[in-house]
């Protein structure tokens, strides 16, 4: 299957992506992103506020030793790794439902590069009450995935999934 190890994995080139988790409460939503990151080569894994950090066996259960291979730091509020992530020169988006959102199917031009970012970084909120407010005022601008159901959200491992791969389509390939 010409799988790399853990430690090829970790001196690969990788996804200029950011992922960050805002509350996320499931473990097991946690270790799907993991594991999802592990896949696209996501460049890093944030993880804030109660998200809950490896090592833990229901972290593992879904991750599947993604935690040993994806790069990640916790920070105490979604706010702090924002603002870490506009020092270090990313172009952030919250993943959200919000007035002037932009469809993932029309992100082109909300990643128009002016050269002078490292990379981008999407923030993916708590399963109840999505990203925090105080994050997406921080942020560069939203994505919105459509939907055409009768509901209008998505679990939170099911978008990272939808997200990661859609950069990864535009970023990688």
């Amino acid at each position: 299957m010409k799988r790399i190890s853990v430690e090829e994995f970790r001196k690969a080139e990788k996804m200029p992506l950011v992922v960050v988790l805002d509350d996320v409460r499931s473990m097991h939503n946690v270790g799907s992103v993991f594991r999802t990151c592990d896949a696209f080569r996501a460049e890093r894994l944030f993880l804030c506020g109660i998200t809950a950090t490896p090592p833990q066996n229901e972290i593992h259960k879904t991750a599947l030793g993604a935690e040993e291979s994806v790069c990640w730091t916790h920070f105490p509020s979604v706010t702090d790794a924002v603002n870490q992530l506009h020092d270090e020169g990313y172009k952030v988006f919250a993943v959200e439902q919000c007035e002037g959102s932009t469809m993932l199917d029309a992100i082109d031009s909300a990643l128009v590069s002016d050269g002078k970012e490292k990379g981008y970084a999407v923030i993916l909120g708590n399963e109840v009450h999505g990203v925090h407010q105080e994050a997406i005022d921080l942020c560069d601008g939203c994505i919105e995935i459509p939907q055409f159901g009768t509901k209008h959200s998505l679990n939170v491992s099911v978008t990272a999934g939808i997200i990661i791969w859609e950069f990864a389509r535009r970023t990688m390939l």
